[in-house]
């Protein structure tokens, strides 16, 4: 019986390994040669600007002023149009 059971255990690992085996991730070089603008600590410098943060005009208690392009979305003019029936 620990015969069978050992075979049946090594059968296992060796099939959990092979199958493992297969499901490695591939990675790409072009990834890896994006050069990023970094700090030496590694926080992203701000003098460039795919790391500067888009400032929004705020009220005084934080939410976005809607008087402002930017702040302005389409899902408010998509809510204010009733859509309609297909009939």
């Amino acid at each position: 019986m620990k015969k069978v059971f050992t075979l049946l255990m090594l059968l296992m690992f060796s099939f959990a390994t092979l199958t493992q085996a297969h499901n490695t991730p591939t990675y790409s070089f072009k990834a890896d040669t994006v050069k990023k603008h970094l700090k030496k600590d590694g926080t992203p410098d701000k003098r460039y600007k795919e790391n500067k943060t888009p400032k929004v005009p705020l009220k005084k208690d934080g939410t976005p002023d809607k008087r402002y392009k930017v702040n302005k979305t389409d899902t408010a003019k998509k809510a204010a149009k009733p859509k309609k029936k297909k009939s």
